[in-house]
């Protein structure tokens, strides 16, 4: 999973953008576009694919279209060690996530780590402590269902957190709702720390330009 936050850097050629997209679809290769509310960037394409060659090829074709990356964030979708039991569908829902989610145009990205700090250390708990706190965790972010889809990506030895969080929501209260009630939890309010957040909305890549270029 690629996250490529976007300016403008001059005219940007909206046709050869459409082909690259549509290429990458026809390769197996998801992308969702967002207009970026705030200065971080403009635009975000989030790319998923099993081919790196692919995702990479993609980037260089947003370059190459008229966009500067400002930040991007580089991941793979999994599943948790603590996910023992979950159903399949569950399973592959998180490996193999089908996007964007229909009737969740909120948009929102994070990076996040768990602390190692002299006092709350994540990575000193025993294995059943981490379960305990990260089931209580889940249990809070199922009560978002249908308001909120979360997509957690592991980024360890990959980028500079531990983690990319991708949230979709019905609206964008909804986004703020969920990340708030659960930094209260223990996993969280203890153990987590945040990067630099991402707010948007999904649209088509038409609908994204007319929004970013206007």
């Amino acid at each position: 999973m690629l996250h490529l936050f976007c300016h403008p850097k001059g005219k940007v050629d909206a046709r050869a953008l459409r082909k690259a997209i549509d290429e990458a679809w026809t390769n197996g290769v998801q992308v969702v576009t967002a207009a970026i509310l705030g200065a971080k960037a403009d635009v975000c394409f989030m790319v998923l694919g099993e081919n790196l060659w692919d995702v990479r090829r993609f980037q260089s074709e947003v370059q190459a279209a008229g966009f500067k990356v400002a930040e991007s964030y580089v991941s793979l979708t999994e599943v948790s060690e603590y996910a023992a039991g979950m159903p399949e569908k569950m399973l592959n829902d998180r490996l193999f996530p089908k996007l964007p989610p229909d009737d969740m145009k909120a948009f929102c990205f994070y990076p996040m780590s768990k602390r190692r700090g002299d006092v709350n250390n994540w990575y000193m708990l025993s294995y059943e402590e981490r379960e305990n706190l990260m089931r209580g965790h889940g249990a809070i972010g199922r009560t978002f269902k249908g308001r909120v889809l979360q997509l957690i990506s592991g980024s360890s030895g990959l980028d500079d957190w531990e983690w990319g969080v991708t949230l979709f929501g019905v609206h964008v209260d909804d986004l703020k709702e969920c990340v708030y009630t659960m930094r209260f939890d223990e996993a969280s309010a203890l153990y987590a720390d945040f990067g630099v957040f991402y707010t948007g909305l999904v649209g088509t890549l038409e609908e994204v330009l007319d929004a970013t270029l206007a």
